[in-house]
């Protein structure tokens, strides 16, 4: 009768020996495919979603309609991320005349400064939306332009005053910037 020939390594055949190797490649396998989908999973969940659009005050100020004037009156005016330092003079020489403060221009220099956000209104009839640069600070929501308040409130900026909208930042890109 043929007899199998088995050798010992510490109480254990080869044959279990190569087996446990083998499961332990496999566990080590199955460990790091897992370790790998699930921090693939964690990026693709940890992604920032698209902003959505916040509720906020929008008022009008006509001194953003006067075209001349020099961007060295507003909060964004020098610095790194003023506006004269990106090459543009006077509220003119932005690439579109909807302009006006923003609640997210705090302080001089704001990073913020130059930011493209669109405003959404909706009231009855009216359901409006319109881009506009923010080159100055406005603490209590957007104040801007009474040619942009007109736009997003269907020539309605005087009876107004005043509106409640939604905002969101959007690609500079949709500013011209």
């Amino acid at each position: 009768m043929y007899q199998s020939k088995q050798t010992f390594h510490n109480n254990k055949t080869t044959s279990q020996i190569l087996f446990s190797t083998s499961i332990n490649f496999k566990m080590k396998s199955v460990i790091a495919f897992t370790s790998a989908f699930l921090a693939t999973l964690n990026l693709v969940t940890a992604a920032p979603a698209p902003a959505a659009a916040q509720a906020v005050s929008v008022s009008y100020d006509p001194k953003f309609d006067i075209g001349t004037t020099s961007l060295s009156t507003v909060t964004c005016s020098d610095g790194s991320n003023g506006l004269l330092t990106a090459g543009y003079t006077d509220f003119a020489s932005l690439p579109i005349a909807r302009i006006g403060g923003a609640p997210t221009v705090a302080i001089w220099n704001s990073p913020n400064c130059g930011a493209c956000y669109k405003l959404h209104y909706s009231n009855g009839k009216v359901d409006e939306s319109i881009t506009v640069i923010a080159i100055d600070s406005a603490p209590g929501g957007f104040n801007i332009g009474k040619g942009a308040m007109d736009l997003l409130t269907n020539n309605q900026a005087e009876q107004l005053g005043r509106i409640d909208a939604t905002y969101e930042l959007v690609a500079d890109s949709e500013c011209g910037l």
